[in-house]
């Protein structure tokens, strides 16, 4: 049996966990998400806890039991603290400005970047060089983390570019000297 999938999320007081029509809403001080639940799962809430359990022993179905409790204990944490990704521009010249919403990034093209907030998720900008998203949906504050990392990784030579604030690059030694 799953290990993670056995495991009962205790629910933090403020919280409500609600299951219909194979869909679990959670509910807190942060806000409300919802997680779809798979064939061959059930989920159950008793005294505070929510317990999730499979009806058979397939693969498929074995490997969706993880699954979804970890995303029902994503978002029961989500709505009880935000999620936060912190991001740092790292090159001479590189900025970050903050506009409304949105980001405007100065990394080295031509032409500055605009960055998109998505729904649920903030960007603050920090000084010039340091973004934070917030929200309380895990996936979507990864997501948007890994977009704007993706508008200019970290280069192995010299270091340059957008990375997470714990993120360690490792260098390349570069040509040798004659």
């Amino acid at each position: 049996m799953s290990r993670i999938g056995r495991k009962t999320i205790t629910l933090p007081a403020g919280v409500t966990v609600t299951v219909a029509n194979n869909v679990v809403d959670v509910k807190g001080p942060k806000g409300q998400l919802k997680v779809d639940v798979l064939p061959n799962i059930t989920v159950t809430v008793k005294d505070g806890e929510v317990l999730v359990e499979r009806q058979s022993e397939d693969k498929q179905t074995r490997s969706f039991h993880g699954l979804i409790r970890s995303l029902i204990q994503n978002n029961v944490l989500g709505v009880t603290e935000n999620y936060k990704k912190t991001l740092k521009l790292v090159g001479t010249g590189y900025r970050a400005k903050a506009m409304g919403s949105n980001v405007s990034l100065a990394v080295g093209y031509s032409h500055p970047v605009e960055v998109k907030a998505i729904n649920g998720v903030s960007i603050k900008v920090e000084g010039n060089d340091t973004i934070i998203l917030e929200g309380i949906d895990k996936q979507a504050v990864g997501q948007l983390a890994a977009d704007i990392r993706k508008i200019r990784p970290p280069e192995p030579y010299k270091g340059k570019g957008i990375r997470y604030e714990d993120e360690v690059v490792i260098r390349k030694q570069g040509k040798a000297a004659a």
